[in-house]
């Protein structure tokens, strides 16, 4: 850097926190990557299993991410993956596959936790919950070599590393009996970062509460209103925060209460929901850092979706802030479009355009949120106001970025409504809406 860039900072752009957002996904494998899972397939059919259990683990590893390794002795294949805060070791033989995750210990054989675990494996299709001798809980899958595809160890992995990186947490929060088998050594993050979302956590369910207790429109009334509230609070916080262990389990049971197919009704499923997110309210501040960390993960849980399942979702759902946004009730309107963004985010993994515009569309919507964790983004002032020359430059740098996999991509920033929040919401999903992500000529 020259002397003159040095004196008045050109080129000094700021480094933005290494903060990840959202679940995650492994839904964007390259070409190369889905050549290796095909070269594996190839390989087990001509009798070839160690090379390709070789090209699978290749297929596995994030180019991103330290989330696997592996070594070859004497004939045999020993690989450890991660998928959150769990360790997933595995051995691949000429005779057997084996893979294990270790979830907790325990000098108790409390039946609570025993009859939760039974009733796990009914659900389980290739692993099991299991106790060895040592009082050691894990979670197994084995099968023998020869049956065991990549195509099958796909499918087992996932489902063993799911479960493992859930089941921890929340074993280990609700049964004292239960003690953890390693501790953690990755991932921490700074205090800072932890008082920043505790507190967002706080003041964004109060805020909703507040919201419902004003009474206008009646919530008894409206109830569908309301859950449009609690439901984008539930996806903005899975998706800002990034939880683990209770919270996560939390927000999922949010979604889980309103979406129940049952006899109980809209106002009651509303009041469920309020005493779900009061529990996060009224926990201690202290087990909310202590599930405070940075994961490094080989599966994602939601599954791929093309733009037409966000086009669907837009579809089926904005009309609905029309009704509040003529009543004058300009959060239940706004809830409406940040639903949408964050369902999106809580239950698909999107195209990657889509979900850098719906990133784009949080750091817009939240900008106290990112500042507070030290993002400095101009596409807001500190009152609040849009910057409409910034967010067309955010959106730009997003089309550029993709412009090469997505020939056709060329979002219409002249439909964006900067008159107010509600008004931009609306306008840039609907933008979001009529991308193009043709990939061919």
């Amino acid at each position: 850097m020259s002397f003159i860039e040095r004196l008045f900072g050109f080129g000094n752009k700021p480094v933005a926190p290494d903060i990840p957002f959202g679940r995650y996904t492994d839904a964007y494998k390259s070409d190369a990557q889905q050549a290796l899972f095909d070269h594996s397939l190839e390989l087990f059919d001509q009798g070839e299993y160690l090379r390709a259990y070789l090209e699978f683990l290749k297929y596995l590893k994030d180019e991103h991410a330290d989330n696997i390794v592996w070594k070859e002795a004497d004939g045999v294949l020993h690989f450890e993956f991660w998928q959150g805060s769990q360790r997933i070791t595995g051995v691949a033989g000429p005779e057997k596959v084996k893979v294990e995750s270790k979830i907790a210990r325990t000098d108790d054989l409390n039946v609570g936790f025993l009859r939760r675990l039974m009733e796990a494996n009914f659900n389980l299709k290739f692993s099991r919950f299991a106790l060895d001798p040592d009082n050691t809980l894990s979670i197994l899958f084995d099968t023998h070599t020869s049956d065991g595809s990549p195509l099958k160890l796909l499918y087992a992995l996932r489902e063993l590393a799911i479960h493992a990186d859930k089941q921890d947490d929340l074993l280990l929060d609700e049964f004292k009996a239960l003690r953890p088998v390693h501790e953690r050594t990755y991932g921490d993050i700074p205090e800072t970062e932890k008082t920043v979302k505790y507190n967002y956590v706080c003041r964004e369910i109060a805020r909703a509460f507040e919201e419902i207790d004003k009474g206008k429109p009646d919530p008894n009334q409206y109830p569908g209103t309301y859950a449009y509230l609690l439901l984008a609070l539930a996806f903005k916080l899975d998706y800002l925060i990034k939880p683990e262990g209770f919270m996560m389990d939390a927000l999922e049971r949010v979604y889980g209460i309103y979406f129940a197919k049952n006899d109980r009704t809209p106002q009651v499923k509303i009041a469920n929901i309020r005493k779900e997110l009061n529990k996060l309210l009224e926990r201690p501040r202290e087990a909310f850092f202590k599930e405070m960390y940075r994961t490094r993960s080989t599966f994602g849980i939601n599954p791929a979706v093309n733009h037409d399942s966000i086009v669907s979702l837009i579809d089926g759902e904005l009309q609905n802030m029309e009704w509040p946004l003529q009543q004058n009730h300009e959060a239940l309107a706004l809830a409406v479009p940040m639903y949408i963004a964050g369902f999106a985010m809580f239950h698909y993994a999107p195209p990657k355009p889509d979900r850098e515009f719906l990133h784009l569309f949080f750091q817009i919507m939240e900008p106290g949120f990112f500042r507070d964790l030290g993002f400095q983004l101009p596409y807001t002032d500190t009152a609040g106001h849009l910057n409409k020359t910034a967010v067309i430059k955010g959106i730009r740098g997003i089309t550029e970025r993709n412009r090469n996999q997505f020939l056709f991509l060329r979002p219409d920033v002249n439909r964006l409504d900067f008159t107010s929040p509600v008004l931009f919401s609306r306008s840039y999903l609907l933008m979001i809406r009529d991308l193009n992500l043709s990939k061919d000529m």
